[in-house]
């Protein structure tokens, strides 16, 4: 009985709400017919488009554009702005995801000239979900906190409280699954306080994710049910779609294929139903790896050839990883080794490439200023191609110019003959110029392409034999157990400078795999040392200031940049190791259109005029000289050491 009440609410709830939005359809479209003043008529193509969305994409896209349309025509920037974003979420439902990015950036554009804040964290979280569901961590995380930022500074908890649940999961993403958890816990326990439902299904859901990454099944499977109970319950599809199908593949690891192959279909259809292309993509997927174990290889196969259709239309790069490794399963289920190897050889370079992104994307940098440069020539050639022309033109029409007039016509040749000669000296100057840019930019290309090269080599092969070297110190270690205590203290020294070697390494890669260093770079950087000293160096109290009005995004090259580190490097290690310090500060200032890096430290000081000074000193003093900034190191003894580092600022 109980089946069948909700088999007849499920009728019901279907059937009400779709005509519950027909009905607002159709009371906007009579607004339309009223013939409203501009603002309105945009208003009302706008609220057409978001109406439309779950009945037929097609007439959102109308709606949308012809929001988009008018609001242009009439100057209407809020309007425009809006009509980006609501074409962007219908490209997001359509896991069109470049599309999305590229709606969303002319919204984003607008709002910001707009000081729409609000509207801006809005694009910020919506371009992070995109780049989250394309696996772009990096990029997805650095959206998604600028998001959170202006949130938090509008005290709007509900939607700081989505941004950190979006936050949370990218550290799944990153298989940080403890801290995920945490976070999932805390926004559970705040949705809750606030009765935000929606929000708490989806707490529920990432919960159950993060114990079942964290092999506890049964905190998993209670989560997974008071997640589709609340779901259900609000009759939310979507989350209902999901929880279906995570739920299923839990059933399938503990071997109760039924009810396992039960939840996923069920998640199929409704997914289906949403026209959710990246929900279909992942549930058939798992189904494909439900029926290669079961043997059922046809019915794999169709779902395996319908997840990878999909997740290539969407641009899913993890999805597109799994299509190909269940692939290369099922074809070595088949006895078909070529096609095995070929899936797995697939799988592989799409690993690989996810992780070189950054490498092709200064690549494609320098090539785009190649083409600019091209395009460039072709301009100038098609200009000195028109006024070529203009001038035979204008001397066939002196030649018309009556005998009588011979004087005339005699210094009106003088004159176009002094203008073409002008004209070409000028051609050739510009020739001359473009030459030496695109000189220029080739040997840029020569040399950032040996920069990426070398940094690959010094990580690939030097980085590895560090490595080796530190595992086979501590082989010796502990495999041999010896008790000579001076040879463990000299393996022990040699175990923690090749350590130190390779924490060099990696700030020199760093530094050249950068065409710029910003300002914020540096400072992380500067940051992440602290952070380390201050771990290692226990009675020192360490502090890092900075002035707010410099901007983060001042760079400097990245010989500067470097150079700068390791003076300020250098500078904390001899506070640390010879001032018996207390506190270290360091701190960035800007003054007289100058910036300051400045080291300070209550150590006992120094005598510079009765001291032999170090090594460590006077490399800091060659670093200053090579990047034309001043170095001033003052000191008292009992009073600390302050050392000095000021470049100009170019502006």
């Amino acid at each position: 009985m109980w089946r069948l009440i909700l088999l007849f609410f499920l009728f019901f709830f279907n059937l009400v709400f779709p005509q519950k939005n027909l009905k607002i359809i159709d009371s906007l479209k009579l607004v339309i017919e009223s013939k409203p003043n501009d603002s309105i008529k945009i208003k009302t193509y706008s609220d057409l488009c978001w109406y439309y969305r779950n009945i037929s994409t097609d007439s959102a896209f109308n709606y949308g554009g012809l929001a988009l349309k008018l609001s242009i025509k009439t100057e209407n920037k809020i309007g425009e702005a809006q009509a980006y974003n609501d074409i962007g979420i219908l490209h997001y439902g359509l896991a069109e995801y470049p599309k999305a990015i590229d709606v969303y950036q002319k919204s984003l554009k607008i709002r910001q000239r707009l000081n729409d804040s609000l509207g801006v964290a809005s694009l910020y979280n919506k371009m992070g979900l995109v780049y989250q569901n394309t696996f772009k961590m990096d990029s997805a995380i650095f959206y998604a906190t600028k998001a959170l930022k202006i949130y938090e500074a509008k005290n709007n908890i509900r939607y700081a409280t989505a941004l950190r649940n979006n936050i949370a999961n990218i550290y799944k993403g990153l298989k940080q699954y403890q801290k995920a958890l945490n976070a999932h816990l805390e926004i559970a326990k705040i949705n809750a306080e606030i009765k935000d439902d929606e929000a708490l299904v989806k707490s529920y859901n990432n919960i159950a994710n993060a114990y079942l990454f964290l092999k506890d099944t049964l905190n998993s499977i209670s989560y997974y049910k008071k997640g589709m109970e609340l779901a259900e319950k609000r009759r939310n599809k979507n989350e209902m779609a999901t929880l279906y199908n995570n739920y299923g593949s839990l059933l399938q690891s503990k071997n109760e294929i039924p009810e396992a192959i039960k939840f996923l279909n069920k998640s199929l259809d409704l997914r289906k139903e949403l026209n959710d292309k990246f929900g279909i993509a992942s549930t058939s997927l798992h189904l494909a790896g439900l029926n290669i174990d079961l043997g059922k290889f046809n019915n794999a196969k169709s779902n395996l050839k319908l997840g990878l259709k999909l997740s290539e239309e969407s641009n899913a790069n993890e999805l597109k990883m799994d299509a190909y490794d269940k692939y290369a399963y099922y074809y070595v289920y088949k006895k078909n080794s070529d096609s095995a190897i070929h899936y797995r050889e697939l799988y592989k370079t799409l690993k690989d490439s996810i992780f070189s992104n950054q490498v092709l994307k200064e690549v494609a940098e320098v090539q785009e200023k190649y083409n600019a440069a091209e395009r460039e020539k072709e301009i100038l050639s098609q200009r000195a191609d028109i006024a070529e022309k203009e001038l035979n033109l204008n001397k066939k029409n002196t030649q018309l110019v009556g005998l009588g007039i011979l004087a005339v016509v005699v210094s009106l040749l003088g004159y176009l003959l002094f203008n073409q000669q002008k004209l070409k000296n000028r051609q050739l100057k510009k020739e001359g110029e473009l030459k030496e840019a695109l000189v220029k930019i080739e040997t840029q290309n020569r040399l950032q392409e040996q920069r990426l090269r070398i940094s690959r080599d010094l990580h690939d092969n030097i980085g590895a034999q560090l490595t080796f070297i530190i595992s086979s110190i501590e082989n010796l270690q502990y495999g041999f157990k010896i008790k000579n205590e001076k040879l463990t203290n000299k393996l022990s020294s040699i175990s923690g400078f090749t350590k130190e070697t390779i924490y060099e390494l990696r700030d020199t890669i760093w530094a050249m795999n950068k065409n710029a260093i910003s300002l914020e770079d540096l400072e992380t950087r500067i940051s992440n040392f602290i952070d380390k000293a201050d771990v290692s160096s226990s009675g020192v109290n360490f502090k890092f200031n900075r002035v707010e009005s410099l901007s983060k995004n001042m760079e400097f090259t990245s010989v500067k940049g470097m150079n700068i580190y390791r003076i300020i490097q250098e500078a904390i290690n001899n506070s640390i190791k010879y001032a018996d310090a207390s506190k270290i500060n360091v701190d960035i200032k800007k003054h007289d259109k100058k910036i300051e890096f400045c080291i300070t430290d209550d150590g006992k000081g120094f005598n510079e005029n009765e001291v032999v000074l170090s090594n460590g000193i006077n490399n800091m003093r060659k670093r200053a000289k090579e990047i034309d900034a001043s170095l001033n190191i003052e000191s008292e003894i009992d009073n600390g050491t302050q050392v000095k580092i000021i470049l100009p600022l170019e502006i």
